[in-house]
């Protein structure tokens, strides 16, 4: 039995793998509530409607038999990923299924008694929630414990993003208690002030937690009817929904329709990737470097589910709402600059696994991706193929040559890279750690598609 590092703070039970299974144990305190959940209908309500991740009991011995109550099983979900690594419409569809559950949770008597961002995780574009254990018997008259953790983990973020800076996403970093009230509110311009839901759950919600921080300060709790409750999260999710994100400068957004391919070569390119996928029968790929998912919408035609990650939270958030769409189960976009990828953070910098760490993937798809890490990052051809073949078992890399109109064009503006970069460089740097399968010059371009497997260490 293994127990996860992220499920250690919830006195209800934990997540932990027996045997290669996922399994989540329920301890005795929270048995009155899990039954509620099971039996008032909530569970099958929220379950019907794709809001939370379903479940089996499971049949065997519990791994602390003197705390436990049950052993479930959640369905697996395919890749875990971080608020950090979404776009602001993820961001925005989780918070928005956050507050679904609690209006429901509302009507079967429970309550959501936390708000993490952390408990939701997304199906390719469907969000949902996995901590089963966080709702708990509604007590009439309580207010909503978690509103606090909402505003900090969803609404201060998305209004940081709407109407501070597109890129605020990033201030959500390695955090696992999302952005304080009070950076929020400082940082919020005046013109937020306006918004009277930003003014009463960001701006006067900040006042009120400086105003507890005072010890002379009273700390009443006022009684709050189950008609106020639904009217909060009626506000929140109004808050919310109004919250607009302008299209974002963007370098990438946009490559597929700059690119200097000509439409025969495109289509050779998607021809080999698609005919080598489809070879390779991969569970689980990476599309790393994937803009807005072309090549990932390729990868995922034999079934298999993509992890479809660009540096450009613009390019991700336009991948998207391509998934929404699309309706696509077997997609996920996220924002990971693989130059840069998210660390392990949390409790001993083991409660969140980097992005790395969330690996393997059966196969990486790394196309017009690595002259862009040699020439602008300044990142070695070995140490690129070193990273890649630890994290998959097949890579299908392109390589363009410096007679490319592109390469030559960023060789321009850094010289400095000449040097390291050629295609005697690529293959003696990919070459200690892959051992190249095929390989296909895509036709009137200048660059070549590899099929690479690892070399045994």
């Amino acid at each position: 039995m293994t127990p996860d590092n992220a499920s250690f703070r919830d006195p209800a039970g934990f997540v932990f793998t027996q045997d290669g299974v996922v399994l989540r144990q329920v301890n005795l305190i929270y048995s009155e509530h899990y039954d509620l959940l099971m039996q008032s209908g909530l569970y099958a309500d929220l379950v019907g409607a794709g809001l939370l991740i379903p479940h089996r009991e499971y049949g065997t011995a519990p791994s602390a038999p003197a705390q436990t109550y049950k052993v479930i099983e959640p369905d697996k979900i395919p890749f875990i990923s971080y608020p950090s690594e979404w776009s602001s419409g993820q961001l925005k569809q989780a918070a928005l299924t956050t507050l679904e559950v609690q209006r429901r949770a509302l009507s079967f008597g429970m309550s959501l008694k936390d708000a993490s961002s952390f408990n939701i995780q997304f199906i390719g574009s469907r969000a949902v929630l996995i901590d089963t254990l966080s709702l708990e018997r509604y007590v009439e008259g309580t207010p909503w414990v978690a509103y606090r953790q909402f505003c900090e983990h969803f609404l201060a973020p998305l209004a940081l993003m709407s109407l501070a800076n597109s890129s605020a996403a990033a201030l959500l970093g390695n955090s696992i208690d999302g952005i304080p009230l009070t950076l929020a509110s400082r940082l919020l311009p005046i013109r937020s002030r306006l918004r009277p839901s930003l003014l009463l759950h960001l701006h006067f919600h900040t006042l009120e937690l400086r105003k507890h921080q005072n010890p002379s300060a009273s700390r009443k709790t006022g009684h709050v009817t189950l008609t106020g409750l639904r009217g909060l999260i009626d506000s929140l999710h109004g808050a919310v929904s109004r919250l607009k994100f302008a299209a974002a400068d963007s370098e990438w957004d946009d490559y597929y329709d700059r690119t200097n391919y000509p439409a025969a070569a495109m289509e050779e390119k998607a021809s080999i990737v698609r005919a080598w996928v489809e070879e390779l029968k991969p569970k689980i790929v990476w599309d790393i470097g994937s803009n807005r998912g072309r090549f990932s919408r390729i990868a995922a035609e034999s079934g298999c589910y993509v992890i479809s990650a660009d540096s450009d939270p613009a390019a991700v958030d336009s991948n998207y709402r391509q998934c929404q769409l699309r309706n696509e189960t077997n997609i996920l976009p996220v924002v990971i600059d693989i130059s840069n990828p998210t660390p392990a953070f949390g409790w001993a910098n083991t409660e969140r696994r980097s992005f790395l760490q969330r690996g393997p993937a059966d196969t990486i798809l790394a196309l017009a991706l690595v002259h862009h890490l040699v020439i602008t990052r300044g990142v070695p051809f070995e140490k690129i193929a070193a990273t890649l073949a630890g994290s998959s078992t097949s890579l299908i890399v392109e390589f363009p040559s410096v007679e490319d109109s592109q390469v030559r064009q960023m060789l321009s503006q850094n010289t400095a890279a000449v040097a390291r970069y050629s295609e005697t460089a690529f293959r003696d740097g990919f070459g200690r750690h892959f051992r190249i399968v095929r390989e296909q010059t895509i036709s009137g371009s200048h660059r070549t598609l590899f099929l690479m497997t690892p070399v045994a260490s």
